[in-house]
C-alpha cells in the first residue's frame, strides 16, 4: 500500500509543473525584459554623457565666477570707476544665474540616471527570477523524466479537473491510459490503484 506522505508529494509536483508549465508558455515576457534592460542600457549611458558634460560646465562657470569675483576685489582695491564695477556686478550675477540653472540641470540629470538605475537594478532581478525559473523547469523536466522511466507514468498536466495519463510499457509495446475522478475516490485510492497496476 502507498504511504500518504509520498502520495502528496506527487499531487504537489503535479501541481507545481502545471503552474510552471502556464508561465513558461509564453516567451514574449523573456524577450520584452531583454529588450527593457537594453534600452535602460542604452539610457543610462547617455545619462553619464549628459552628467559628464554638466559637471564639465559647471566647473567652467565656477572658474568663471571665481575670476570675476577676483575682478571686484582687484577693482575694489584699486578703486576703479563705478560703471566699471556695475558691469562687473552684472556680469558676475549673470554667472551666478547660469550657475543656478546649470545645477538645475544637473540635479535632474541625476534624478533621471537614479531613476534608470533603479530599473536597471530590477530589471537583472527580474532577469535572475526568470533564469531561475528555466532552470527550476528544466530540473522539473528531468525529474517528471526520471519518474516516467521509473514508474512508466507519463502524467496529464493539461486536464487538473481530474488525475490522467498513460502507463507506458515499452517490453510490450503497450501503451495503457488512466482517467480517475477524485470526486468519486480518494487521492489515495488512487495512487494504490496506479501501483497496483504498474505492478502487475
Amino acid at each position: 500500500m502507498a504511504d500518504s506522505s509520498r502520495n502528496v508529494d506527487v499531487e504537489e509536483l503535479i501541481s507545481y509543473s502545471d503552474d510552471l508549465l502556464k508561465v513558461l508558455r509564453d516567451p514574449r515576457d523573456l524577450n520584452g525584459l531583454f529588450h527593457c534592460l537594453q534600452h535602460s542600457l542604452s539610457l543610462s549611458s547617455t545619462c553619464d554623457s549628459d552628467l559628464n558634460d554638466a559637471r564639465s560646465l559647471l566647473q567652467d562657470y565656477q572658474k568663471k565666477i571665481d575670476a570675476y569675483k577676483r575682478k571686484i576685489e582687484e577693482a575694489g582695491s584699486e578703486t576703479v570707476a563705478d560703471a566699471e564695477l556695475d558691469l562687473l556686478q552684472r556680469e558676475l550675477e549673470e554667472e551666478l544665474e547660469k550657475e543656478r540653472l546649470l545645477k538645475e540641470e544637473f540635479r535632474a540629470i541625476r534624478d533621471e540616471f537614479n531613476d534608470l538605475e533603479q530599473q536597471r537594478m530590477s530589471i537583472q532581478e527580474q532577469k535572475k527570477a526568470l533564469h531561475k525559473i528555466e532552470q527550476d523547469k528544466l530540473r522539473t523536466q528531468m525529474t517528471l523524466s526520471m519518474y516516467a522511466s521509473v514508474t512508466n507514468i507519463v502524467p496529464n498536466l493539461d486536464d487538473q479537473s481530474k488525475i490522467s495519463g498513460y502507463i507506458v510499457e515499452k517490453d510490450k509495446n503497450a501503451v495503457q491510459k488512466f482517467d480517475y475522478d477524485t470526486t468519486k475516490m480518494t487521492i489515495l485510492d488512487v495512487c494504490n490503484d496506479i501501483w497496483k497496476t504498474i505492478s502487475a
